[in-house]
Parts: structure tokens; sequence; C-alpha cells
């Protein structure tokens, strides 16, 4: 296929079904490093965002009728952006090998002597029916299964598949891309002798958080509407209802996550867990203080001088243990965290919180912090530049004195129109900061907000009233994992506020 001299610069990378976490470790660790992002439309976009954000992206994607590129003119990109020497990830729905069009690609860089390699992907055909809860094989009922594809080569006019053989073989019939020929497909199978009765589904979207599975037999699918991308499956599996898929707590349910990108993977990984179509809007993002970190990096130089070293986020354990060499220039300091989340990062940096308050919050750290020692003592809090000033206030009152540094600062992000069009459409907009709510208003303008307004604790719901927005949702344990539990309280329960 070509020498390998130069290494290999075009990977042809499956894609999974749609569910982001089915992405194979190998396919993530390309996009970790491409240069380039060719990309179809069955890709799940928070694919990309594992790309580098200076990486380019190029969508070639396929819609019935509608092509942003010829087969012919996506070979040819990806021959001049790997003869370019650039790590280019031709990302593609499901496996590249399984009616994907990858072999088409693989011999046009072959033949233009462009290194390349092959990662599989987890392809449609099996994991739509698991996430509809069909088993496409059964012990002692369907002991083997047949993929199809039902669109083929638009000049095999009828097509070459012999449908009425298909239908003698036995066993499990799985179809891609056939709705558009299903009437003439669903004739042949019962002209082969396949009984009207036999049962079979369409999944929609198999694995993605908008999956729709309809149900009926190969006499009647024909008369439910249905739309491409489905994956047919024919055969007595189809009537299983092993669905746990649409049994999730929040599924059909979209929630957005305003978190900034690089804090987000855990509340957006739970709430999809839980069957959530995550929009991820992030309306922060976080950066150096005005000075560049030279105050923090100042006050660290001399942290041995302080008693106490306080800490109110994850951000700012980040942006001061960066500067701290060795963990031993703590000793003697003790190290106060305002909750779980700030304790876990200290807990990543070999530290051990010495003082966490049973309140997640500013007021509740000040209530349990100790007074000073005889003759005073000194604290050192880094936090946010746009912090409350409760915590340096309350703690100067108490007798200590406090130094306190700009760690880092939160500048406002503004999504995309089409990820604001998405954000009005949800059925759940959650806040973990007070900046959130107030950089993702600014960003909405005349767009309606989601319905359900969730909240991460007290500080932030009374930002949000103040914005004139009602609260429905507030974690009582303000965590990400309290925010998650109490908005999938309410939404199972909407007669009333929902508490965590």
């Amino acid at each position: 296929m070509g020498s390998y001299d130069r290494g290999v610069t075009v990977y042809l990378v499956g894609a999974g079904p749609g569910d982001p976490g089915l992405l194979t470790r190998r396919g993530a660790e390309l996009l970790g490093r491409a240069d380039v992002v060719v990309h179809d439309r069955l890709s799940a976009p928070e694919l990309l965002d594992l790309a580098p954000p200076e990486a380019e992206r190029i969508d070639v994607g396929k819609a019935p009728n509608h092509h942003r590129m010829t087969q012919a003119e996506i070979n040819e990109l990806l021959v001049q952006q790997g003869r370019a020497g650039r790590t280019v990830v031709r990302l593609k729905g499901g496996d590249p090998f399984v009616f994907a069009r990858g072999s088409e690609e693989a011999h046009a860089l072959a033949a233009a002597a462009v290194p390349y390699e092959v990662v599989p992907g987890i392809t449609s055909a099996l994991a739509a029916p698991a996430s509809a809860g069909i088993p496409v094989t059964q012990r002692f009922s369907s002991t083997s299964f047949t993929v199809v594809t039902g669109h083929e080569d638009p000049a095999s006019g009828e097509g070459s598949v012999d449908w009425e053989a298909v239908a003698r073989v036995g066993g499990t019939l799985v179809i891609l891309m056939g709705v558009g020929r299903w009437p003439a497909i669903a004739r042949r199978l019962l002209a082969g002798g396949l009984a009207p009765e036999t049962p079979t589904a369409a999944v929609r979207w198999g694995t993605r958080p908008d999956q729709q599975t309809t149900r009926a037999t190969l006499a009647t699918l024909g008369d439910h509407e249905l739309e491409a991308p489905s994956v047919i499956v024919v055969g007595d599996v189809a009537a299983e209802r092993l669905d746990w898929f649409e049994r999730r707590p929040l599924a059909g349910r979209r929630v957005v996550v305003t978190r900034a990108r690089a804090q987000a993977s855990h509340l957006a990984g739970r709430l999809r867990e839980l069957g959530a179509d995550v929009v991820e809007a992030p309306a922060i993002a976080v950066g150096p203080p005005a000075d560049g970190g030279a105050a923090l990096a100042a006050a660290v130089a001399r942290v041995g001088e302080f008693d106490w070293l306080v800490l109110t986020s994850t951000n700012g354990v980040a942006a001061t243990f960066d500067l701290v060499p060795d963990v031993r220039a703590l000793a003697g300091v003790g190290v106060a965290a305002v909750g779980p989340g700030t304790v876990e990062a200290l807990a990543a940096r070999r530290v051990v919180a010495d003082l966490v308050p049973e309140r997640f919050v500013a007021e509740g750290l000040l209530a349990a912090f100790p007074g000073p020692p005889p003759g005073g003592g000194r604290v050192l809090l880094a936090q946010a530049a746009a912090a409350r000033p409760v915590l340096a206030e309350g703690l100067a009152a108490a007798g200590w004195a406090v130094e306190a540094v700009e760690a880092y600062r939160t500048v406002a992000v503004a999504p995309d129109e089409v990820t604001l069009d998405r954000v009005a459409g949800a059925d759940a907009v959650t806040f973990t900061s007070s900046s959130t709510v107030d950089h993702l208003l600014a960003a909405m303008g005349d767009r309606p907000l989601p319905p359900v307004v969730a909240s991460i604790g007290p500080v932030t719901s009374a930002t949000a009233r103040d914005h004139g927005l009602e609260v429905a949702v507030e974690a009582a344990a303000h965590t990400v994992d309290g925010l998650v539990d109490a908005l999938v309280a309410h939404l199972a329960d909407p007669g009333g506020t929902a508490r965590g």
C-alpha cells in the first residue's frame, strides 16, 4: 500500500453508532492529536471536541439526496491532506468497513501511496438493536444474523441483493440504510417465504438520546412513518423488549450544561449515563488573573509564612499548585477546602484537606473556621477574581490577617447560534455558578430559557432570581452529583420544587 517512510498520515476511524462513549480508546487518542478531522453527519458532535482546538474540522456529511462532497471529492481531499504531512482523522459513523465506503477511501490512499491505518468502530448493526433491547442472536431460537445494506450503488438499479434468498437464510436479518427502499424490500422478503407476522423493528438514531424504536411486523412496519438513519431488524428477536436504554430516568430529556468546557465532563457524563441529550453550552471560560498570576506566584513563594491556605474551587487548586514545586512547602500550613470538588482536586495533588465544612459555601467554611492563635494568624485565600467578599471579610472580622489573591478569572463565552437555539429548545438548564447564570443570559438575548432552571446551591440560585428566573431545582448537597440527583427527582416529579 505504499511506503511507510514518513509514517501514517491518514486514519480511517470508526466513530461508532452515535453515543460518543462508544468511541474506541485508539480513536480518541488519534483525535487528540489530529491536525484535520474529516467527518460525516453520523458522527456524534461531541467527538469533535476531542480534537485540539486549532485542528481543522471539515464536514463532508451526506444526507439522503444531499451531499456536501461526492465520494470522489472526499477521496481526493484525504489524499491532498495526507500528502501535506498533516495528521488526518477521517471520522466515519459506525465501522469504516461496514457499509461506510471506507474501502473506497483506502483504495484511493493506497493508489496515491499515502500511508493510512484503519481503526475499527462499533457498527450500528449491533449497537442499535442492543440499545433498543433487541439481541440479534438468542440461544436455541436465533443462532445466526445476516447484515445487509438496503442502499446499494445507484447504478445497480433495483439492486443486486437477492432478498428472496436472504429470506430463506433464517436467523435474524439486520438491514442498514433500508428506509428508502423498505416497501420493495418487505415485498421481496415476503415473497421469499417470511411470514407476514414476523416481528420487525426499526431503530432510528440508535444509542443516541433521541433514539426511537418502532415495533411492528414485516407486513405492517411500512404503515409507520420511518425516517433515516434507521436500523431495521427482522426476526423473532425483534419482539424482545429488553429496552433498558429508553427506561433511563432522563431518557428523552434535553439538558443544558453551562460549565466551562474543561470542567463540564463529569456533569455531562452523569447526565448522559441517565439518558439525557446533553447540550454543552459553556457560558464561561477560565483564564489567568489580570496580572498574569504575579500576585499568586509571590504569595505561594511565601506559603510557609501562613497558618492556613484556603481554596474555594478546583480552578483555584490548579492555579495554586501549579506554582508549588514540592508539597513539603506546606509543612505546618493548614489547608481548607470549601467542598468535595476542591477536596478531590487537592487529593489529585497528594494533599489532604485539613478542614471541609458541612455546608459547601463560603458561609459554611466561615462557621467551621477556627479562631486565630494568640498574637494573630495569617490566611492565604486563593480565589476567583470576581469572588464574593464574604469569606475574606468574614475571616478578617474573626481576627485573621487575610491575603486574598486572584488565582484565576472567568470570562464570558458566547456559544454559537446553533447551540443557543438548542438551549432554547431544551427541557432544563443547569447552573453551577453565578457567572454561568450571568453570561448565559447575556448570550441568549431574546431567546427563552428552558422551563426548568436547576442550580447547584443558594448563591447561584440567588443570582438566578436576581435575573427574574424561577429556580425549580436546587441541590441540597452543593456538588455536581447533588445537582444531578435533584434534577432527576424533579423531572420524575415535576409538581414541586426539588432539592437533592
